[in-house]
């Protein structure tokens, strides 16, 4: 039987404050499955959905023209991009993982108070993932493939139509499967199989083994940045060698609705159409932390370490990583590609082994951007509704609840994208898009430090090692944000 957190006197082993959200109901923290390989292929899956999400824009256009034009002796920055989140995900995780609500949870506790914390986050969220780049993108690749060529400006009108096809589409797929998130998880390992599958065999095929070695060292050495030196890809190559900003928040979002830990007793976002009516709550709730409660903890901790180094690192690692080495081996160095350009010109050069490869790049490329778009959907959506359902009591007296206010913002930004993907192109979108992701993980950065502080018992706290990783994640990106505001600023005085 839960109770309120603030009837218990033994504070030691409970959250010392509440914030500004009602405080917490205090209940057991469930056993997870004995940890063993079977039951992690099970428990896992947040990882698998972000990884799908991740490798995307940055992997198949930011990656290869940064590599393509300043080679891979940069690419340190990727891996260590990857590193830094890895942490950064972990530490976010953390706070669900005890609490039973995602990071914003933890973020609304913090002043000025959580209406004013939903919407700044809702207006980041809109900034970095309110713009159709890779719906764009990915209508682009699918058309390449289908009519042997890569489009031009007199096909952009059948582009947008193509664009708007496909976010109708992800409309559709979020609208099954129970859960939102069970949903995404069924089309995250599909679709990583896919593009993978893909990938080592042309690899494998056409890339000598030492330009695997040269590749490979290329991702832990570095020999300084070049001059000169654009800092909006380099910045965008930082903030999409992983998740990028909300990506990386939401993840917490995912483990809620997959039920990790205290996640199991709060409820999950129910789908459109066969959707379970869970119940989910705007506050979270807390366990003991002593005792067994702290043994199942720390098993809990392993399947979450398991899910985001093991699949969502390595995924992102090597998704890094063989386009990179694919691109670098046949398109010419120094070569400045925009767009599309990388996955043209790896089209066009297989294209001459076998034609059929034409249509097996570009495909491939597709799925790429496609699978990204519909994480990305998802997102931003729920981004909003969380911030929504936990600031406003408004929101909650809906009579549908969160699935009205969930598939009610889907809409919305449908119509938005079928919009604006006729004002600009994909890939100056995306790069609003890959710079604003930077700037989220400077300042989430350092509020996941002040929440696990703040709000989480000693116990249950992470090491001064973990915590420093944080900071220092927020620091690297801001070393980013810095010289990209700075050429932007530049750029508007002249």
């Amino acid at each position: 039987m839960s109770r309120p957190a603030s009837d218990l006197e033994e504070a030691s082993v409970l959250p010392p404050t509440a914030g500004e959200l009602p405080s917490w109901e205090v209940d057991e923290l469930p056993a997870p499955p004995p940890f063993g390989l079977r039951n992690l292929l099970k428990v896992i899956g947040p990882g698998a959905v972000m990884a799908a999400t991740s490798i995307g824009g940055g992997e198949w256009l930011v990656g290869p023209a940064a590599a393509v034009k300043y080679s891979t002796s940069i690419f340190l920055i990727a891996t260590a991009s990857i590193a830094l989140q890895i942490v950064f995900n972990l530490e976010a995780v953390r706070y669900t993982l005890y609490t039973g609500e995602p990071i914003y949870g933890g973020i609304m506790r913090l002043k000025p108070g959580p209406r004013f914390w939903a919407g700044f986050y809702s207006l980041l969220g809109f900034f970095q993932l309110g713009w159709p780049a890779l719906a764009g993108s990915a209508a682009a690749t699918l058309l390449g493939a289908w009519m042997g060529r890569m489009p031009g400006a007199p096909d952009q009108g059948v582009q947008a139509w193509v664009a708007t096809v496909l976010m109708l589409a992800c409309v559709f797929i979020l609208s099954f499967g129970g859960t939102v998130e069970r949903m995404l998880e069924y089309f995250a390992w599909t679709m990583l199989g896919v593009v993978f599958l893909f990938l080592i065999a042309v690899n494998v095929a056409f890339v000598p083994f030492s330009h695997w070695l040269q590749t490979f060292r290329g991702f832990f050495t570095f020999s300084g940045l070049p001059h000169p030196i654009d800092w909006g890809l380099i910045g965008a190559l930082a903030a999409t060698a992983g998740s990028g900003g909300i990506g990386n928040l939401t993840v917490t979002n995912w483990v809620r609705d997959k039920g990790f830990g205290m996640g199991s007793k709060v409820g999950a976002i129910p789908s459109a159409i066969g959707g379970h009516q869970i119940p989910l709550s705007h506050v979270g709730k807390v366990f003991e932390a002593r005792g067994e409660n702290l043994a199942r903890w720390r098993e809990w901790m392993r399947y979450v370490n398991a899910d985001q180094i093991w699949v969502w690192g390595l995924f992102c690692f090597f998704g890094m990583y063989l386009n990179v080495n694919l691109a670098t081996a046949i398109i010419p160095a120094g070569t400045d590609l925009q767009g599309l350009a990388a996955g043209a010109y790896q089209a066009q050069y297989l294209k001459a082994i076998w034609p059929g490869f034409w249509f097996l790049t570009l495909f491939n490329g597709f799925w790429i951007l496609f699978k990204t778009q519909l994480g990305n959907t998802d997102i931003l959506v729920r981004t909003i509704t969380d911030a929504l359902w936990m600031s406003s009591p408004t929101a909650r007296g809906l009579s549908r609840g969160i699935r009205a206010i969930y598939y009610g913002i889907l809409v919305l930004f449908s119509v938005w994208g079928a919009v604006v993907i006729r004002s600009a192109s994909p890939f100056q979108l995306f790069k609003v898009l890959a710079n604003m992701a930077g700037i989220v993980l400077v300042i989430s950065g350092v509020q996941i430090f002040i929440v696990n502080r703040r709000f989480l018992p000693r116990a249950v706290r992470p090491a001064a090692w973990r915590e420093l990783g944080l900071l220092v994640c927020s620091g690297f990106y801001a070393f980013f944000a810095f010289f990209v505001i700075r050429d932007l600023l530049r750029s508007l005085s002249r």
